[in-house]
């Protein structure tokens, strides 16, 4: 007897295999268009470049002549990207450069250059430091170093020994003699951002005064270590000592050398492997051979971060916006830029910060059409950063964004929100502004004079996760919660997610500011970019489907592929598709930054083909679904026409299935068919002996001579050019008893 297999869209991850019969569980890189299953659309890197650091801003805009541009924000640069190249646009604290004079300190056999400053640089580590050109370098005594090392070329701050002197790391060591407190050049400061990830910090401690160390394991440096990110003797990832006996083996690891604190990931029995210098706030030194080395992997003191902790360190963001032609870029709890997209120079004009606005904001957007420009989060003083207000709201005058001091003839003005702690962020809608705070959702509309704006507070025990977790299509805001999925379409609804404790139950709540949202209007969809518990990074996806869900099929699906991680998302209203960026966290080989130590970002278009092209390079996209499991055996009426004996009961029979017959919508290439077979709920699935079973679109019927009650199927792809959409399989059964 030939038997339909029929699944409801979307995943369930709410109930057991067993209890998803007729379901679809998991899966990997597939999307449900029209109740059916089907793999995603594949990306190509946009121009050849690997931006530095972790990409958190993403803006598209279109200039008065049509020319595009997207702007993309990591946490030390602001890039802008059009005709398929990057340009650096990041404002800079001194736009006419500061003249350094015995400036440079070298060592022999070090890539360690120390700068020395004749007052306070306010530089940190990840900052980054511009070279002026050739006519402002003098030549530094004792030092193979040149103009050609330094002039016009991008560094990132190594570390910060003192407020008067920095360190670069160099891409080779000094080959001279070594130079102390020579030569000169002019440098550029960028303004600065934040760190890549958002982590515990620094503070007092959850132990007693000095410390204590779980396992405190000591042994003793067999080689220096020089004053710099390498190993033991200035190259590589490994620290020699004299034993590891007692040290942990596992995962990532901290050791103490003097007041520096370095990360491994390994060891042998005389090392220590896959090190990271200077973590955990400290700097690297230089220290000999013999000091003592601690375990420093669980520790608790004052000036340590504590285990457990509600304050965190918020990573470094952007948000992005136009007012017409000029690009407004605000630096998460720091100043806003503008951007004039006009110019004829425009990708060689650097943003510059915009007179007479706050120089500490949350948050901002610019109110159309009544063209305000608002921020949120912000100052009650203008220009003094130590009145921030996490609550306070403050808007320009209307088109012009130098103007913010309230008066009879124009319409700036301010407002303090009640509900909650602190604004998270807000969005533009059809009618008004949504405003979250971390409890509740605000309107903020627009009603002329006397106030401007009105506001209206519309949602209690909703507040925003992060910054970017929130989006608005067709009239309604999804946004995601630490309590849950909403939409505001009017009124508050709390949204039926059957993968919600999937999700929670595997949220690093710490890192939520990573969470990022997006739309892909062309499917649909709405994505939530995530990271998982034991990650600071987005490492995972959910994707609530608004066109095609119903109130009583909610459909959502959720992403753990390593392909599909990215740090922000914007929809095809500019560029006619969707653009994304991921963060290589293990990658630091900028095109522009000399010493990059955060990683790199990659940025995509995305619905093109079915394969992963980056760098040049073509890859696969695995997909892959499974359904839960179903009883080969359905209730039927006793004595109706069934060809076989009587049956009745969900999976009350063993069953033989002899084939499948498989169906598709469309494919291209070869999918894979795997059966899962099991006879009771608590037994290991086990897959048919004959499978799994390759298709081609050429495939009739595939024969398997499978037994068991229940079944679970898994569609499958991993070749190069593979795409599919699955239709209607059907099962060739017959009874084997009841045993």
């Amino acid at each position: 007897m030939l038997q339909k297999l029929g699944f409801l869209p979307g995943f369930n991850k709410q109930v057991t295999p067993t209890g998803a019969e007729s379901q679809w569980t998991g899966g990997e890189n597939v999307r449900f268009r029209y109740g059916t299953p089907e793999k995603i659309g594949g990306w190509s890197q946009l121009g050849d470049s690997k931006l530095t650091g972790a990409a958190r801003g993403l803006h598209h805009m279109v200039n008065k002549t049509g020319i595009k541009y997207s702007l993309i924000g990591t946490n030390r640069i602001l890039y802008v990207y059009t005709g398929g190249v990057y340009y650096d646009i990041h404002p800079l604290t001194n736009p006419s450069g500061t003249a350094l004079t015995n400036a440079f300190s070298t060592s022999n056999g070090s890539p360690t250059v120390t700068l020395t400053f004749p007052s306070a640089h306010n530089f940190e580590p990840g900052d980054i430091i511009l070279f002026g050109d050739t006519t402002t370098f003098s030549a530094i005594t004792g030092s193979n170093f040149g103009a050609a090392d330094f002039c016009d070329k991008k560094f990132m701050v190594t570390s910060t020994p003192t407020g008067t002197t920095l360190t670069i790391t160099m891409p080779g060591n000094e080959g001279g003699a070594g130079a102390t407190t020579s030569g000169g050049i002019t440098y550029f400061q960028y303004y600065h951002v934040g760190p890549a990830e958002q982590v515990g910090v620094f503070g007092y401690g959850i132990s007693q005064w000095g410390g204590t160390v779980t396992n405190p394991q000591t042994t003793t440096l067999n080689g220096a270590l020089n004053a710099d990110s390498a190993g033991t003797g200035g190259s590589g990832t490994t620290i020699n000592v004299a034993s590891t006996t007692g040290f942990p083996s596992s995962g990532t690891n901290f050791i103490q050398v003097d007041n520096e604190e370095i990360s491994y990931t390994g060891i042998t029995a005389t090392s220590f492997t896959g090190i990271t210098r200077n973590v955990r706030g400290t700097t690297n030194a230089s220290h000999s051979n013999g000091a003592t080395v601690t375990n420093f992997s669980a520790y608790s003191a004052w000036g340590q971060a504590a285990s457990t902790t509600d304050k965190v360190e918020e990573p470094g963001m952007w948000s992005i916006d136009n007012l017409g032609s000029t690009a407004i870029a605000l630096i998460f709890n720091g100043e806003c830029f503008e951007w004039n997209s006009d110019l004829t120079n425009a990708v060689t004009t650097r943003a510059t910060i915009i007179s007479g606005a706050p120089t500490a904001s949350r948050d901002m957007l610019v109110s159309t059409p009544d063209r305000h420009l608002v921020f949120f989060g912000t100052e009650t003083t203008i220009g003094d950063k130590t009145t921030q207000d996490d609550m306070f709201i403050r808007f320009s005058s209307q088109e012009n964004i130098n103007d913010y001091t309230p008066t009879a003839t124009n319409s700036a003005g301010t407002q303090r929100l009640a509900a909650g702690s602190r604004i998270m962020g807000a969005k533009l809608g059809r009618n008004a502004l949504y405003v979250w705070t971390d409890t509740a959702l605000f309107t903020m509309r627009f009603v002329g004079t006397p106030f401007t704006f009105a506001f209206e507070q519309v949602g209690t025990n909703c507040g925003l996760i992060g910054k970017n977790a929130a989006v608005e299509v067709d009239g309604a805001a999804y946004w995601m919660s630490d309590n849950g999925f909403f939409r505001y379409t009017g009124k508050l609804e709390s949204m039926d997610c059957l993968v919600e404790d999937y999700v929670y139950d595997n949220l690093n709540t710490t890192s939520n500011q990573m969470v990022y949202a997006g739309i892909n209007n062309l499917f649909g969809e709405v994505t939530w970019f995530y990271p998982e518990a034991n990650s600071n990074v987005n490492t995972q996806s959910v994707t609530y489907s608004y066109l095609d869900s119903t109130a009583k099929r909610p459909i959502w699906f959720v992403n753990a592929s390593s392909l599909f991680i990215r740090t922000t998302w914007i929809d095809s209203a500019v560029f006619g598709l969707p653009h994304a960026t991921q963060y290589d966290a293990g990658t630091d080989t900028s095109f522009d930054v000399t010493g990059n130590t955060e990683g790199i970002s990659y940025y995509y278009e995305h619905e093109t083909g079915v394969n992963q092209v980056r760098l040049g390079v073509t890859t696969a996209i695995p997909a892959n679904i499974t359904s839960g499991d179903y009883d080969i055996t359905q209730k039927v009426i006793r004595g109706a026409a069934t060809n076989l004996g009587d049956l009745r009961g969900d999976g009350e029979n063993i069953m033989r299935v002899s084939r499948i017959i498989p169906d598709f919508i469309s494919q291209a290439g070869n999918t894979i068919i795997q059966l899962d077979l099991r006879n009771y709920p608590n037994n290991t699935a086990a897959s048919s002996s004959l499978g799994p079973f390759t298709v081609t679109s050429g495939t009739e019927k595939i024969d398997t001579r499978a037994r068991a009650r229940a079944i679970a199927l898994t569609i499958s792809n991993t070749a190069v050019d593979t795409s599919w959409k699955l239709g209607t399989f059907r099962l060739d059964i017959q009874t084997g008893g009841r045993r």
